[in-house]
């Protein structure tokens, strides 16, 4: 059995956290203002509350939505209060930005309920590649949730990692 092949990498103490598995499933939709503005520039409200009536608002059902408007124009905040709450009904998720940002508050909302003390003095591999996109925001936001707990944070594979931060406390380095 001298030629016997073993995995060190799963033997090790390596934990990998895989932000992959904190992606929100579900489409993302974009409800954009800027058709219900007369000329697409000015909110009338009376025009613009005939045009939520019209909406078919089911068509947002079990969906992300982002609200926002794409014209260079003046809207009151009650405007996007008002969409609020006819999507509210029928969509998942609602945030007031662009799509970019509501991916991220996904992102962020399904992290905040990790519990960071999981990782207390582990070594910590926050793996790199994944199917779906994570923004680059929440790999920064988890390592320094990780930095107060973790013994090392590396980033990639654990069979290929760059090291990102070490604790002092586990530095042998330092050690006397």
């Amino acid at each position: 059995m001298e030629n016997e092949i073993v995995n060190r990498v799963v033997k090790s103490s390596i934990v990998t956290l895989d932000l992959e598995e904190f992606y929100v499933p579900g489409e993302r939709v974009f409800f954009d203002l800027k058709p219900l503005l007369f000329q697409e520039l000015i909110l009338k409200e009376k025009d613009f509350r005939a045009a939520l009536k019209s909406t078919n608002w089911s068509e947002y059902k079990d969906k992300h939505v982002a609200i926002g408007c794409t014209a260079d124009a003046i809207v009151p905040t009650w405007a996007y209060m008002l969409i609020s709450i006819h999507l509210q009904p029928y969509a998942k998720t609602l945030f007031f930005g662009t799509l970019t940002e509501l991916e991220k508050q996904l992102f962020r909302n399904s992290i905040s309920a990790i519990n960071w003390q999981n990782f207390f003095q582990a070594k910590v591999v926050v793996k790199g590649c994944s199917k779906v996109e994570v923004p680059t925001e929440i790999y920064v936001e988890v390592a320094n949730r990780l930095k107060y707990v973790a013994a090392s944070i590396m980033y990639g594979e654990a069979c290929s990692t760059v090291p990102l931060f070490r604790s002092p406390k586990t530095d042998s380095s330092l050690e006397g």
